[in-house]
């Protein structure tokens, strides 16, 4: 198992988000989590990325370890990534400079060798061609002056360049056109290997449909209460939540 959550409960400003959520995902699969909004989509995502301002209550094992004892740093050095909703604009910080601290920082937290800036540069200028990132990404601050569907595909770029054993999407589709959505979903089905796995947390189907899902789990008043095949985000599309 990659990843087990045990009877989850969260807790933030008195209020309870999640109510006894549990979900396993193992290497290779692709799971999908919808829900209406309010449903806690989003705060597991938090959860698992190791967010402060949440009371936690339940277990969550990451590669047989206690997740919740972890940094957000130590999870994301074990190989856990998120690509999150609102990508956060840093001034002062190229792509480029924080991509390479970064990678060296996860591959020293592994015993390996720091890459040389030539190593780094060729492997950065790959993964930006993969990814349709123009040259110029590079020497701009991290986001700053980034269009929607920039900012996710600079996202989606750090997950090629970190490959990480679970990346968590929090809502990767919201404001992108078709055309970045199908570049971004490219980049994504490109790392898919065996060893890893994926969990998407979409409102919408449309992503599901460049993206396949091995299980689509429904997120209701803090639980999930159905799980399917990608079939049931085609429901879901036509019915509602309701």
């Amino acid at each position: 198992m990659l990843i087990e959550i045990k009877n989850l409960f969260v807790k933030v400003e008195g209020k309870t988000i999640l109510k006894g959520l549990n979900l396993s995902i193992q290497k290779g699969e692709i799971h999908a989590i919808m829900g209406p909004n309010g449903a806690g989509k989003s705060t597991l995502a938090k959860i698992l990325a190791g967010h402060p301002s949440y009371v936690v209550e339940g277990e969550i094992w990451f590669k047989g370890q206690n997740l919740l004892e972890m940094e957000p740093e130590e999870r994301a050095c074990m190989g856990l990534f998120m690509s999150f909703q609102y990508p956060l604009e840093i001034s002062g910080v190229s792509n480029s400079q924080f991509l390479q601290a970064a990678l060296n920082s996860q591959r020293k937290s592994r015993g390996e060798e720091a890459l040389s800036n030539e190593e780094f540069e060729a492997l950065l200028d790959e993964k930006m061609k993969a990814m349709e990132i123009r040259a110029e990404f590079k020497t701009r601050s991290i986001n700053e002056g980034f269009s929607g569907g920039e900012k996710k595909r600079n996202e989606i770029l750090q997950m090629a360049l970190f490959d990480p054993a679970l990346s968590v999407l929090d809502e990767t589709d919201s404001g992108l056109d078709i055309d970045a959505m199908k570049i971004v979903a490219n980049g994504v089905n490109r790392m898919r290997k065996p060893e890893n796995a994926l969990l998407i947390i979409t409102h919408y189907q449309r992503l599901l449909d460049y993206i396949k899902p091995d299980f689509v789990h429904v997120l209701a008043d803090g639980k999930i209460v159905r799980t399917g095949g990608a079939e049931l985000a085609l429901e879901l599309e036509a019915k509602g939540y309701a």
